[in-house]
């Protein structure tokens, strides 16, 4: 007889635990509280990007939705080995060493691609925004290389797909309000009044980023001025639920996923738009030019790395700020190079064809010390090295208090425009404990029965930040384990 397994939520991190759980023989079906236009968690609102260790491009050809494209002959995809992945994580931790759900993350990537490749989840080369050409090549810079045809909605859609193939279930607007947990076992979930029972519970219903109160308890004050990139529906039910029943918190619950995004965006992008039109309120080309604060002032290295190592920390240091936003600003030298969210019809900038006139169109700041900072910049900056957005070219500023370690060009070439920004919460990475089986594990580290967690449930994985693509294939890795686990 074939186990029952629920799961709870509908994202990147659930349909992997679906298809799974199917994979085994079990009959699966997932509730999701929102509408199916809503459905998904955070999946739609993301760029469908997903970073895994591999040797070389060869190891990518068989994950394409098109392995003939003319442009693969011209592509350097470089490699993106076990050990930097691991770096990369590393230079997030505070001095931490790697946690064991970091070193799962990181040896589980690549061979968690290929099985939802296996399951026809295609992806295609991320040319627009990982690459520049060079030479005539297209060189990929920052070790994420692949994403999801139409990106988050794209991938969505392609796991989900996959998961009904499968034979499973899915009912939207069906709230899991409680665990029916009887005898110290979960035995299946509350939806108001209606108990339905099951072999297993596997939660995937996302982190508590758009709760209020749960941000303010957990993260801050500062955090209910945040735009809430994601979607509505992450309020931390999963996680009350669990801890309600005795599960161990676990990861750092004051931190989280934070991106510059337009000071006048709408909560969750706007809910009148389609989720891929959402995340353009993004604005994380801050590394081309720089960004001050309402006092005039530079408050961060807007070159210290490639932007997929510092876009998801920077939005904290934004939301920092006196008023909490900030200008990033940039000359018509580096228009061509500023990603389709600079240009998103509802992209919120000034203009100006000299400097002066730029800073008497930017609100709120400090001008005269705006002016002062632009012309301190100007003079420092290195103007023997070359400007190459495809390395850590080294062109920094000289004497600064505040240095540009990279990509460090003179504002000087009308027109110019500044765009205002603030902090944007994507996801919280705070969470519960899981074994590996995917089992959450109580306060006293003994698992409780019957029940699983994958997704930004999962604690552990990241802490002062992550790069870029990290958070979906942590989504299908400890969704892939969970949905294992709970058909053993």
């Amino acid at each position: 007889m074939s186990k029952k397994i629920i799961i709870v939520g509908s994202g990147n991190a659930a349909l992997s635990a679906g298809i799974a759980s199917l994979e085994k023989g079990a009959e699966v079906t997932i509730y999701e509280k929102a509408n199916k236009k809503m459905a998904g968690g955070n999946t739609k609102y993301t760029a469908g990007a997903m970073r895994f260790s591999y040797e070389s491009g060869d190891q990518l050809i068989d994950l394409l939705n098109n392995p003939n494209d003319e442009r693969l002959k011209d592509t350097d995809f470089g490699s993106y080995t076990q050990e930097k992945f691991k770096n990369d994580l590393l230079n997030f931790n505070d001095g931490r060493p790697l946690s064991w759900e970091q070193e799962i993350l990181v040896s589980k990537s690549l061979e968690t691609i290929q099985w939802l490749s296996s399951h026809d989840v295609k992806f295609e080369p991320i040319y627009s925004r990982q690459s520049f050409i060079k030479e005539g090549k297209h060189i990929f810079w920052g070790g994420l290389t692949l994403a999801s045809e139409n990106e988050g909605v794209g991938l969505f859609n392609q796991e989900l797909s996959a998961f009904l193939s499968l034979g499973g279930k899915i009912f939207y607007e069906n709230a899991v309000t409680d665990l029916f947990f009887e005898d110290n076992v979960v035995k299946g979930i509350y939806i108001g009044d209606d108990k339905i029972e099951s072999d297993g519970v596997i939660l995937a219903s996302g982190g508590f980023e758009a709760n209020d109160d749960l941000r303010k308890s957990f993260i801050g004050a500062n955090w209910l001025k945040a735009k809430v990139r994601g979607t509505p529906y992450n309020t931390g039910d999963g996680l009350k639920m669990a801890l309600d029943i005795g599960a161990i918190k676990h990861g750092l619950y004051d931190g989280c996923h934070a991106t510059p995004m337009d000071l006048h965006m709408k909560n969750y992008g706007g809910l009148d738009l389609e989720p891929k039109e959402r995340k353009n309120y993004r604005k994380i080309c801050y590394f081309l030019g720089i960004m001050v604060n309402a006092k005039g002032l530079r408050f961060l290295d807007e070159g210290k790395n490639f932007r997929n190592y510092t876009y998801a920390q920077y939005g904290r240091q934004v939301l920092e700020q006196p008023g909490h936003f900030a200008w990033q600003i940039f000359d018509s030298k580096v228009f061509d190079l500023l990603y389709e969210e600079y240009r998103f019809h509802d992209a919120h900038f000034v203009e100006g064809e000299t400097i002066d006139e730029l800073i008497s169109k930017m609100d709120g700041i400090d001008k005269i010390e705006t002016k002062k900072t632009i012309v301190e910049y100007n003079n420092s900056v290195d103007l023997n090295t070359a400007f190459d957005p495809t390395i850590l070219d080294g062109k920094s500023t000289l004497d600064l208090s505040i240095k540009k370690s990279n990509w460090a060009q003179r504002i000087d070439k009308s027109p110019f425009r500044a765009f205002p920004v603030t902090g944007g919460i994507t996801f919280t990475y705070g969470g519960l404990k899981i074994n590996k089986n995917g089992s959450v594990l109580d306060i006293h580290n003994k698992p409780i029965v019957g029940l699983y967690a994958c997704g930004e449930l999962v604690g552990g994985v990241f802490f002062n930040g992550y790069p870029g693509g990290s958070g979906l294939t942590s989504g299908a890795v400890f969704g892939r384990i969970a949905g294992y686990g709970a058909t053993k």
